[in-house]
């Protein structure tokens, strides 16, 4: 354990120390600069069709977030099928820095150093959002609209909010029993889960949850838009325009065939680490709603309402353990039979796809 502790401190104090120093190069920039700007406006980023595009923090930037297991890739694989839009794989690096923040402000100690070196808030605020569009813009290919999915940033959606004011949020939401079966069936480390213990896990889910939902409706449901994944599988067209129409992106039917844009330019790339890439490669289908029905211990289930009060708040009913979502569309029940029917073709494609995958790092869940 002090081992663990150890190589956390480490990581930290090394993240710590980049991030002052891009501070420190911002500041030198400040001070050669005849206009005497913190951050450049705008830059670009040049496409392979030598098209410039510009990024800046007033751009309508698009973050996918919710608790890991909740959706959040198939979402950005949607997205990304769009030809207008590019989300990518995940940074890990944003909700890192999102998260050292949040440490520095409970830390009176070090809120003091910080402000005595001259670090303030705006200081801090204009480096963490130069540090994050430049991740943002350039980690994947460009794009009219640009969109980051990385789960828990949805943590500091606030934060984000008052960084980049045009932003918009997407917030999957997910029956937390079918999150948390897959989280630990799938062996997905997140900081502070204890994959051995359903009913911690439960209560690690609701906690991130009631922060997420919080910081959603702080947000303003004019730019925070809660998506049931359980919706968007069984009535994809439906919740796939209304999600477009709440970024302000026009409609292209693509988004409806997020596999066929696999790998392809301009279309979904994906993670080779990401413990969901294997699932986006199928297209939409009904596999994963009902496979935690009958995974949690008698007394759990008992006791779920007060474990996870969440699940009633969100929609879902604490008491129902062979919930019925609703009836999937004719396209999502022909997707289901057609991966039942060519099992060995669809396998053959997530491996041709991936190859042999490596075990994915922890995710940090801890704010």
């Amino acid at each position: 354990m002090m081992v663990r502790g150890g190589r956390r401190v480490i990581l930290y104090l090394s993240f710590a120390a980049i991030v002052l120093l891009l501070v420190y190069s911002l500041v030198q920039q400040t001070c050669s600069s005849p206009k005497n700007v913190m951050v450049p406006k705008s830059q670009f980023v040049e496409g392979v069709d030598k098209k410039k595009y510009e990024y800046h923090r007033e751009m309508p930037l698009i973050f996918i977030g919710g608790v890991p297991r909740s959706g959040t890739t198939l979402m950005r694989a949607m997205l990304d099928a769009h030809p207008e839009i590019r989300c990518g794989q995940e940074t890990r690096v944003i909700p890192r820095i999102l998260q050292m923040r949040n440490h520095w402000l409970k830390s009176q100690k070090e809120s003091l150093r910080l402000e005595e070196a001259g670090l303030s808030k705006s200081v801090l605020d204009s480096a963490i959002a130069a540090f994050s569009l430049e991740i943002i813009a350039k980690h994947g290919e460009p794009a009219p609209r640009l969109c980051n999915k990385d789960p828990l940033t949805l943590k500091s959606a606030v934060y984000l909010s008052e960084l980049f004011p045009n932003a918009k949020f997407i917030y999957m939401v997910r029956d937390g029993r079918a999150t948390v079966h897959s989280i630990i069936s799938r062996k997905v480390t997140i900081t502070g889960f204890d994959l051995t213990n359903p009913k911690q896990c439960l209560e690690k889910w609701n906690a991130a949850s009631e922060t997420m939902h919080n910081q959603c409706k702080k947000v303003g449901a004019d730019r925070c838009l809660p998506v049931p994944y359980e919706q968007l599988v069984l009535h994809p067209k439906v919740w796939l325009q209304k999600i477009l129409n709440f970024l302000d992106a026009p409609w292209n039917d693509a988004v409806l065939h997020h596999e066929e844009a696999i790998d392809k330019p301009g279309g979904v790339q994906l993670s080779k680490v990401e413990r969901s890439s294997d699932q986006v490669i199928k297209p939409v289908n009904l596999e994963a709603l009902n496979k935690w029905v009958g995974s949690f211990p008698d007394d759990v289930v008992r006791d779920m309402p007060n474990i996870a009060p969440m699940l009633a708040v969100l929609g879902y009913d604490p008491k129902d353990n062979a919930p019925k979502y609703g009836s999937p569309d004719a396209i999502v029940v022909e997707n289901t039979n057609d991966i039942k029917k060519n099992k060995n073709e669809w396998n053959r494609r997530i491996e041709d796809a991936l190859g042999k995958t490596v075990e994915e790092p922890p995710a940090e869940a801890d704010s």
